[in-house]
């Protein structure tokens, strides 16, 4: 299984999770077990599916998913906030920023996998593992010491480029 830890979307995700834990606790009683609990089970789902995404060689089908879910817990975030079960304006639209930042990722993404590329994958390519150094040695002014390397080994043929 992969990780996903080091994901933006997830860390992203996670963090919607536990803003909802946080806000929803300044719910009144009555918002509190009905949209309060909509909220977290919706960004759990959200969690679970940037998960279950990053797991799958084809990700498209589950970045729709989360896509859609995304777009229902904009309307259950606008509906939190007509009822005014938030207790201030700030605690929405932090949240609608959250939700909005996380459904960019996600079209980002779904746009990249549906086209056939590794979606947030390659995104992630930029700093080459722990060190951050380039591992073709390809640096800013040199070429990339492919020469010796059969095709297959190659930083691009590994890509799809």
């Amino acid at each position: 299984m992969a990780q996903s830890e080091h994901l933006p979307i997830y860390k992203r995700a996670y963090d919607l999770c536990l803003y909802f834990e946080k806000v929803v606790r300044n719910f009144s009683r009555y918002h509190k077990y009905s949209l309060g609990q909509d909220l977290r089970d919706g960004a759990r789902r959200i969690l679970k599916l940037v998960v279950r995404a990053n797991a799958r060689r084809d990700k498209a089908p589950v970045l729709l998913t989360l896509r859609e879910e995304l777009e229902e817990l904009k309307v259950l975030l606008r509906l939190c906030q007509d009822v005014k079960a938030f207790p201030n304006f700030n605690s929405f639209e932090h949240a609608i920023t959250q939700v909005t930042d996380i459904a960019k990722q996600t079209l980002r993404y779904a746009l990249r996998a549906t086209q056939g590329d590794r979606g947030w994958l390659k995104s992630q390519r930029q700093g080459y593992g722990p060190t951050g150094a380039d591992p073709t040695g390809a640096g800013q002014n040199r070429p990339a010491k492919t020469a010796g390397l059969p095709r297959a080994l190659t930083l691009n043929a590994i890509a799809g480029c």
